[in-house]
């Protein structure tokens, strides 16, 4: 079985530092490059779609300061972003979502076209909206929509169109809060970690009860990264819950037991990631898993575990991760498909794959990608984004082959 790869390209324009994007991504993508380059901003786009998807895009606007906070600022003055998503759903499906939202003279917003295609048009179900009336369609009736919002959320509820709404509702965005992590939390379903933990004890509990298997390979992973703490599990303590440890204690013959206020960042931060990464179950499971910087606050002799254990749960699900640590990156294993290169020129950021000169390097093994990083070698291939600059790819109207 092959590993899992729903989002198979994200093209962006004018979104936050990211003038122009074109990528491909596969089972595990590492984003490499230097605080402030841009590489959060990437994964913002993604969490953006799933945000105004899953509640409303004007929360979704809104929880990023406006639109004037989400559209690239420069000397141009875009009055416009844009985001196109290629996918492959679990039955094979291929297809694209797509759509670009603009400034108002009222200072309000418009999604000014929107297109969804699945196995392309004329061959599967599709649509295409421009500022809130519908173009073209592969269904009749078609439920109303309105300029404000993004349709996928009105045709939902149709058979068709309901597994890519449903695979990009399901994508879940980390950058752990470990204060958050401690207090105590009030009981919730627990399917889904919300972005900064504050569900975890819920969701430990979750997988205590419907997946045991996924509970287990967390407790190994953890103790891997913190080798004095022997488990952990959901506990409540009233109307509320939180997250028991049971760790080694020198002198102790048994393990001894601390709640989640008493643990390090770093332990919570390892078992936020670990929890992200395989919170998977048959009850239900993440379409794709993107995480900023799992190596915050962990030490640098954890980095092989948790290569490992990025490593494993994208043979399950798909992994984006955000980093600039070269422990991580330390593994001549480590495919050179599997990055791309992060910087900052000219006020933009820019992302590509890796230059050739460091592709090839990491193909015959001469250096490992933690290696090029520390000699500031991991730079995108310049071709690639003289290309894109010359020939950028349509948002619109590109059905896949």
């Amino acid at each position: 079985m092959s590993a899992p790869v729903f989002i198979t390209r994200v093209v962006l324009r004018n979104y936050k530092s990211i003038g122009y994007c074109d990528v491909h991504l596969h089972a595990l993508t590492y984003l490499v490059g230097a605080n402030g380059s841009g590489k959060s901003n990437f994964l913002d786009a993604l969490h953006l779609v799933r945000d105004a998807l899953a509640g409303s895009l004007d929360n979704a606007l809104n929880e990023r300061g406006g639109l004037t906070e989400v559209r690239r600022r420069s000397s141009g003055h875009p009055t416009h972003f844009g985001i196109r998503l290629e996918f492959e759903l679990m039955d094979g499906k291929r297809g694209h979502y797509a759509f670009n939202i603009g400034a108002l003279a009222s200072r309000g917003y418009e999604v000014q076209t929107e297109e969804c295609v699945i196995s392309g048009v004329s061959k599967g179900p599709f649509y295409k909206i421009e500022r809130g009336e519908l173009v073209a369609s592969s269904e009749i009736p078609f439920p109303a929509v309105t300029a404000d919002r993004l349709a996928l959320v009105a045709v939902s509820g149709m058979k068709v169109f309901r597994p890519i709404f449903d695979a990009l509702t399901s994508m879940g965005f980390y950058n752990l809060n470990p204060k958050l992590m401690r207090e105590l939390q009030k009981p919730q379903a627990g399917r889904l970690l919300k972005p900064v933990g504050e569900n975890i004890a819920s969701v430990i509990g979750h997988l205590e009860r419907v997946g045991p298997e996924m509970m287990e390979t967390i407790q190994e992973y953890l103790q891997t990264v913190v080798p004095t703490v022997q488990g952990v599990e959901r506990k409540r303590i009233g109307p509320m819950e939180t997250l028991e440890f049971r760790q080694d204690m020198a002198g102790a013959k048994h393990p001894w037991h601390f709640f989640a206020q008493n643990m390090s960042d770093g332990t919570l931060r390892a078992l936020g990631i670990l929890t992200a990464l395989f919170q998977g179950n048959s009850d239900y499971a993440p379409s794709l898993v993107g995480i900023e910087e799992p190596e915050t606050a962990l030490h640098p002799a954890a980095s092989a575990a948790l290569r490992d254990a990025l490593a494993r749960a994208s043979e399950h699900t798909q992994v984006i991760v955000t980093s600039h640590s070269p422990d991580l990156l330390d593994d001549l294993d480590l495919s050179e498909n599997a990055l791309l290169s992060v910087d900052f020129e000219g006020g933009e950021t820019r992302i590509a794959r890796l230059d050739e000169a460091s592709r090839k390097s990491m193909y015959n093994h001469l250096f490992s990608a933690g290696e090029l990083l520390r000699l500031n070698q991991l730079a995108p291939d310049a071709d690639i984004l003289d290309d894109q600059a010359l020939n950028p790819t349509d948002l619109f109207g590109k059905a896949l082959p």
